[in-house]
């Protein structure tokens, strides 16, 4: 049970779940489910049409992106887009919106996968975190492994933390 390894949320936090992939929808997406399921778990909010896939597509990422932030939620997490095959273009598209970024999320997470999880094959993974006004953004891998790791070993731990600060 994941509730063994984190602990729910403090207060009410509001996230929304953005699947990126050219191949996938909702009834096909492992990777964006598996997320939904953690932040449940954690008792986050999650509202139906919160849970959205787009194409790889520069624009329509960072317009899906900046929209959820500007209207209120807390935390946005994505799922695919991250490595380096021409039609990953996530980190591209949400990397600009940052205010600040997040620096030791991507490079503990590499960390991470390295010993954990997929040895050498890190060095691929892009995956970034920062802030948008009082909005977290994680972008993940879209691998069910990756999201695992993720979200039980950086985000769920920190979800609390990060909101805090970026509402102070």
């Amino acid at each position: 049970m994941i509730m063994s390894i984190i602990d729910r949320v403090e207060g009410t936090i509001k996230a929304a779940v953005i699947t990126i992939s050219d191949t996938r929808t909702k009834e096909t997406d492992k990777g964006g489910r598996k997320v939904l399921e953690y932040l449940r778990e954690m008792n986050v909010e999650v509202a139906a049409e919160d849970y959205i896939v787009v194409t790889d597509d520069m624009e329509e990422i960072s317009r899906t992106v900046e929209g959820l932030a500007a209207g209120g939620i807390d935390a946005i997490i994505t799922t695919g887009g991250t490595g380096i095959a021409a039609r990953d273009v996530t980190i591209e598209a949400v990397r600009p919106l940052f205010d600040k970024e997040i620096e030791g999320f991507g490079e503990i997470f590499r960390m991470l996968s390295f010993t954990e999880d997929i040895g050498s094959r890190s060095i691929l993974s892009r995956a970034v975190a920062g802030a948008i006004g009082s909005t977290v953004v994680f972008t993940l891998p879209g691998s069910t492994g990756a999201v695992k790791l993720a979200m039980e070993r950086l985000v769920a731990p920190e979800l609390n933390h990060c909101v805090h600060e970026l509402h102070k």
